[in-house]
């Protein structure tokens, strides 16, 4: 497995994040209320929420100010 095939929990995702626990549990909800995708993509197995470490770094490249 790649490292960037990597799968983590939301508290794993968190802090490679550094961003609260809260932070992704809000925009999961808040993106399903409003019909919209998140701003982190993540996946379901089950009943389990689990983020790739590849979308994880997409999503700080995509927030990259300045560069």
């Amino acid at each position: 497995m790649a490292k960037t095939d990597q799968i983590m929990t939301p508290k794993e995702a968190a802090q490679y994040l550094k961003v609260s626990y809260d932070f992704l549990e809000r925009d999961r909800w808040t993106a399903k209320a409003a019909g919209l995708a998140p701003r982190v993509p993540y996946s379901k197995i089950g009943k389990h929420v689990r983020y790739r470490l590849a979308d994880l770094e997409n999503f700080i490249n995509s927030h990259m100010q300045g560069a």
